[in-house]
């Protein structure tokens, strides 16, 4: 080869693989090893210079207490940082973290910019939160266009919700929300064409999804908001192990409209949902869960 093709052909993959781009792999590299430590000591100094997607995975370590101890203070601030950044996964990871955690206005502030690029998770959340208005104005045409994009992109929950506003809302509304939600589907911004290394949320089996999913509300009047109940699935040694089991229960319909409470005891936690409004509805609930569930007052 011509030395000034080679040249050319080097110059060509620097451009393709960013350096940056390529230490966040060697970090995610790293943790697929489960050498967390080695990849927070590549993540962190990127971070800290201003690597969105390092900020990501490091905010995902903090949270999963990998490499680093479980600090979830911790994990919301370098979140926050990578989707201050523009970063998509932050955005909706941040925006379902704070909403679940009961500040839903702020939430949902990350969430409808996450919304607005066509992130599924973030659609759903939003547009239930429309519908119900709760924590922004009520609107329930607009949140149909919302959860009928998250739908149409595969979500199953999302697919759940709709069908539940199919059953609530006269056709139409429905046709005045998929009308708005093709033409928002539409002047969605492209995808960059920047390339995106694997990020560790998305990486399996090493860890769970990206967040624990928030349990959507349902569209009212159908999720109860209040009650003295919630069920317990189960006391463990490590936050950790019971938000994973959370994230794995979090989307059956019995858990809909509802929250998620890490008691600890010790040194065990606890995972509590609810609230219900009665011993009923919650032994009802434990039912349609299945394992390891029971009843319990809320404290």
């Amino acid at each position: 080869m011509s030395p000034k093709y080679l040249v050319a052909a080097v110059l060509a993959a620097a451009m393709a693989a960013p350096l940056g781009a390529q230490s966040v792999k060697a970090g995610i590299e790293a943790w697929q090893r489960a050498d967390y430590s080695a990849a927070i000591a590549i993540w962190r100094p990127l971070a800290e210079a201003g690597d969105a997607d390092a900020q990501f995975n490091l905010g995902q370590a903090y949270r999963l207490g990998r490499g680093v101890p479980l600090d979830l203070s911790a994990a919301k601030t370098w979140f926050e940082r990578a989707a201050r950044a523009g970063h998509l996964d932050a955005e909706t990871t941040l925006g379902l973290l704070t909403f679940q955690n009961g500040d839903r206005v702020q939430g949902l502030k990350w969430l409808k910019q996450a919304a607005d690029q066509g992130e599924p998770r973030a659609l759903l959340v939003y547009g239930t939160a429309l519908y119900n208005g709760d924590g922004v104005p009520q609107d329930h045409v607009l949140g149909y266009a919302y959860v009928s994009r998250a739908a149409a992109q595969g979500l199953g929950p999302a697919r759940d919700t709709l069908a539940q506003l199919d059953q609530l809302m006269p056709l139409s509304e429905r046709q005045k929300g998929t009308a708005i939600a093709q033409a928002k589907a539409k002047q969605a911004p492209p995808p960059t064409s920047k390339p995106k290394p694997v990020r560790v949320a998305q990486t399996k089996p090493v860890t769970p999804k990206p967040v624990p999913t928030v349990a959507t509300p349902k569209p009212a009047p159908i999720a109860a908001t209040s009650g003295g109940w919630r069920i317990q699935l189960g006391a463990f040694s490590q936050r950790g192990t019971a938000e994973a089991l959370y994230q794995r229960v979090s989307g059956k319909a019995a858990l809909a409209g509802r929250s998620p409470y890490y008691v600890a005891a010790g040194s065990i936690t606890r995972l509590q949902v609810g609230p219900f409004p009665s011993k009923a509805a919650a032994a009802a609930a434990c039912s349609a869960v299945g394992g390891a569930c029971f009843p319990v007052p809320a404290k």
